[in-house]
């Protein structure tokens, strides 16, 4: 046995030392800077009578259906799969094979392990093992390192834990950087390091009826058994590309966001950037700063919304100290408004309780239809957008670029971005935008991009083509009853899972932050609260019952799958328009995200507590 793992005298547990050493010191930042300008925080108001209106939607729908032609997404492989290299941590610390067994394990180190790692302790869970193919925790935060990164919710609210650990975040929307070491800190303080092996990815996971186990083998050879496995691994998880003629022929330097090179120099570069969400809009004024030239190729625009990002104050920090509960109180404050931007941006003094109300709540004379309600928020959605538009009018100088950064759909129906430099940064003499909407860029040479005709010549090639979300790469490993993996039952019957948690035919299994799973919403971690908690339940469930296997009904779950997709379909019209939401308009109705909302998951999971009725156990082999 290596130094690399040893045994709990007190235990008999394995414990681990596989955390791998930083690659480089380069990966450094602090995401958003403050703004003092207070014209680059404001947002116009809506123009007088702005109402959604059929002509609108017709002219949302052309722009998608314009788009369909778009070049689609690839995954990293073969040529390309250079951009997966892990690039911030040293090799994988050297390590002997694991044949042996535990009785939790889960896949994943990020917030989503960390919270569970927390709660299954102090439910007295201690036999938990972790699998990370990462070299340390952070899981989105280990990946994505890139200049600017910072929260997109106000840190208070989405750092888990803050209490039991002490921790003021230093800004009001935390930087990447700072969020990692904080994930960091989580797993010093609670002992995870002891419980993962990094480097280390599952390969293939598969259930024994006769065992009532999980057989789990991973990279690094390991065979390792387990009666539960936890799938922990997030929404965004495997970065994807943009299938453009030519990519493997560019001859100077590319990589991925999500594979940030910090040893590569940008200064005095000609630098292009394909794609303009949620990240590049969190680069672009970043890298602008040191460039000679910035060649962003848009094919859809972002909503860029307000920030206005700010440090933490001692005077909040102190009478946070003096306020037990605050940061849950102010994460459930948080989502009461979790309707439109307001909720993403936040208001102060309704988080910290000085008011009861963020603002009167419109009456209506009678309850609203389901259809009706779809009707006001596609309303309220258009008088935002109106906004939003008028504020690149407002900041933007150069009449076309304008044009061409006013978004066309509805608020919402592309993850909403908050920035504060992004707009202004189009000013900059040496900052192109190149419109290449609706099919994106025609290809790429060895010199640079080509659009329209046009060759722009390049050193440096940046892709920001973002994550696939809800990626079912993990399922192709999960064999579960009768030889059938996971992604091959979903292939042939449709995504299929009872609150999104579990998935008949595969015992012992639970899905956090997986397709139909529920509770999640804008602040993803605390969804994450909902599902940890439910996972524990589970496990203390099963003890209490000397159960060795649960699994749930074909009937519940088929009832829970067609909801899915009803919920979806109905409110399907305040996502008219292609993105990852819907699969980039491929995905089936229901198959990815849950879209009842938070509190009619919770109440669902709430009754099949209760009950039990949905739930199949097997007190077999213990």
């Amino acid at each position: 046995m290596t130094a690399s793992i040893r045994v709990d005298p007190l235990t008999g547990q394995k414990l681990f030392n596989t955390r791998a050493a930083k690659a480089t010191e380069k990966i450094a930042g602090k995401g958003y800077s403050t703004v003092t300008d207070v014209s680059l925080k404001t947002l116009p108001d809506p123009p007088p009578g702005a109402r959604f209106n059929a002509a609108e939607q017709a002219r949302y729908r052309a722009n998608k259906e314009a788009r369909r032609g778009a070049a689609d997404y690839m995954a990293m492989e073969g040529e390309f799969a250079k951009y997966l290299e892990d690039a911030y941590s040293a090799p994988p610390v050297a390590r002997d094979k694991l044949i042996d067994e535990c009785e939790i394990l889960v896949i994943g180190a990020g917030f989503g392990a960390l919270v569970l790692w927390y709660k299954l302790k102090a439910a007295g869970f201690t036999d938990v093992r972790f699998c990370e193919k990462g070299g340390d925790v952070g899981g989105t935060w280990y990946w994505n390192r890139y200049p600017g990164i910072a929260c997109d919710v106000e840190s208070y609210s989405y750092l888990p834990l803050l209490e039991e650990m002490g921790y003021y975040p230093s800004m009001k929307f935390a930087s990447g950087f700072e969020i990692l070491e904080y994930c960091q800190a989580m797993a010093e303080r609670y002992g995870f390091y002891d419980r993962c092996l990094f480097h280390t990815t599952v390969e293939r996971t598969t259930w024994d009826d006769d065992s009532a186990h999980w057989t789990i083998e991973t990279d690094r050879g390991d065979r390792m058994r387990a009666r539960y496995v936890v799938l922990a691994n997030g929404i965004l998880t495997t970065p994807k590309l943009a299938r453009i003629e030519g990519m493997d022929t560019f001859a100077g330097k590319a990589f991925h966001t999500s594979r940030w090179d910090y040893t590569y120099d940008l200064a005095r570069k000609r630098v292009g950037i394909i794609g303009t969400g949620a990240t590049a809009v969190q680069v672009v004024p970043e890298i602008a700063k040191v460039v000679s030239e910035l060649y962003v190729f848009q094919r859809t625009p972002s909503t860029i919304d307000v920030r206005d990002q700010r440090a933490t104050t001692q005077e909040e920090i102190e009478t946070w100290s003096r306020e037990p509960g605050w940061a849950k109180a102010r994460r459930e404050r948080l989502a009461t408004i979790s309707s439109g931007r307001t909720a993403l941006q936040g208001n102060d003094d309704f988080l910290a309780g000085r008011v009861t109300q963020l603002k009167q709540r419109k009456a209506y004379e009678r309850p609203l239809s389901p259809e009706e309600m779809i009707r006001a928020q596609l309303n309220t959605n258009f008088r935002i957008m109106e906004q939003i538009r008028a504020r690149v009018d407002a900041v933007v100088k150069d009449p076309a670029t304008a044009a061409a950064l006013k978004p066309y759909y509805p608020y919402g129906c592309k993850r909403p971005t908050f920035h504060d430099e992004y707009l202004p940064t189009f000013n900059l003499p040496h900052v192109h935008l190149i419109d290449t909407a609706p099919l994106g860029v025609s290809r790429i040479t060895p010199k640079g991009v080509v659009h329209d005709g046009i060759e722009y010549e390049l050193d440096t090639l940046i892709y920001a083509t973002g994550f696939e979300w809800m990626a079912t790469g993990t399922f192709n490993m999960i064999v579960g009853r009768d030889g059938r993996t996971l992604r091959n039952k979903w292939r042939e019957e449709g995504v299929r899972t009872f609150l999104g948690m579990h998935s008949h035919g595969f015992p012992n299994l639970l899905i956090m932050s997986g397709p139909q799973g529920g509770g999640g919403q804008f602040n993803f971690t605390r969804g994450l609260d909902g599902h940890t908690d439910y996972v524990v339940w589970v496990l203390q469930l099963m003890k209490q019952r000397g159960a060795a296997a649960i699994d749930v009904k074909k009937d519940s779950e088929d009832t829970y799958a067609r909801h899915c997709r009803d919920v979806d379909l109905m409110t399907a019209p305040l996502r008219d328009c292609l993105s990852y939401y819907n699969g980039d308009g491929k995905a089936e109705p229901g198959s990815l995200a849950y879209y009842g909302g938070p509190a009619k998951w919770h109440q669902l999971r709430t009754e099949a507590q209760a009950s039990l009725e949905h739930y199949l156990f097997d007190h077999g082999p213990a």
